[in-house]
């Protein structure tokens, strides 16, 4: 059966319905017949981690709605501040790239039984309605209270939520099909049998009001794994080949503020016996080669086509 993460988007009225599997864009209109089978496969796939990832590189830059800004005020549009609805409202490039964020970001906080809604006026003057429906949980209580502020910070959460997007930003904007696991997240043998390709492991703090944000990734030295990971289109473990029309020299390149450190097994501690993900890997090897930063979440591939 082919995932239904491939599908991109469902309506809007059905996410008021039944918990659906997140998507990589909203607005699309199914047939009665789809939306029936898109609400009885995701809740068969949304206890697991089977997630879609398209987040652009650059929903995190400064040029967008910052992760950082969100932290300090509870997930509600009665609570946001002026500059975080500002940007999710603006109608250009940037509006696009943070409207895109806070979709990941809900996905990654909130149950599938919650939402988050609000509306935009686009550049021709048509009144947009967006509604983005939680997935993992990792904070459903962000609806009604701030995830962190100037004097307090919840470093597990926001950790939590940046390893999920982390491992969700895809390079080309692409939607590929992903297993995510961690401490949190296990797969069953179904899940671990379609996506046994350890990709590699993303961990950070892009919400941190205490510490300067920071996003971090490894590739893991599993045979193949680069080369699948870069035929999926998926990047930003391994980095982004880039080759100069004139030279013809190669550059590495990173998915924007996402530092690439090289090797899980040179950073990482263990792994998971049945799930095999990484444990826990040091919070920057470059400073320290001892501090260990513990919410990490390793990413799994499909294998490659049959030729």
């Amino acid at each position: 059966m082919e995932t239904v993460m491939e599908l991109c988007c469902t309506r809007l009225a059905a996410l008021l319905v039944a918990p659906l599997v997140t998507t990589a864009c909203i607005g699309a209109e199914l047939d009665a017949e789809s939306e029936a089978l898109l609400e009885a496969e995701s809740a068969l796939e949304s206890d697991n981690g089977f997630l879609p990832n398209a987040l652009s590189p650059n929903a995190l830059s400064p040029n967008a709605l910052s992760p950082n800004a969100l932290s300090p005020n509870a997930l509600s549009p009665n609570a946001l501040s002026p500059n975080a609805l500002s940007a999710i409202k603006n109608p250009g490039a940037n509006g696009a790239l943070s409207r895109d964020l806070l979709r990941y970001t809900v996905s990654c906080a909130l149950r599938p039984d919650q939402t988050f809604s609000f509306s935009w006026t686009d550049s021709d003057g048509v009144v947009r309605q967006e509604v983005y429906r939680g997935e993992l949980g990792y904070a459903p209580w962000w609806t009604t209270t701030p995830l962190g502020t100037a004097y307090s910070n919840n470093t597990y959460v926001q950790s939590q939520i940046t390893a999920c997007l982390a491992a969700r930003m895809n390079w080309y904007g692409v939607s590929v099909s992903i297993s995510l696991r961690n401490n949190e997240m296990n797969a069953d043998q179904a899940e671990r049998t379609a996506y046994p390709v350890r990709e590699g492991a993303f961990w950070g703090n892009v919400f941190s009001t205490a510490e300067a944000p920071f996003l971090r990734a490894c590739y893991s030295s599993d045979p193949g794994s680069i080369e699948r990971a870069r035929q999926a289109q998926r990047d930003c473990a391994v980095g982004h080949l880039s080759v100069d029309p004139v030279t013809g020299a190669t550059t590495v390149q990173q998915c924007g503020p996402m530092v690439i450190v090289g090797f899980c097994e040179t950073v990482c501690n263990g792994s998971d016996y049945t799930n095999r993900f990484y444990r826990g890997c040091l919070k920057d090897p470059l400073a320290s080669p001892w501090e260990r930063w513990d919410q990490v979440m390793t990413t799994f591939l499909t294998p490659a086509p049959s030729p």
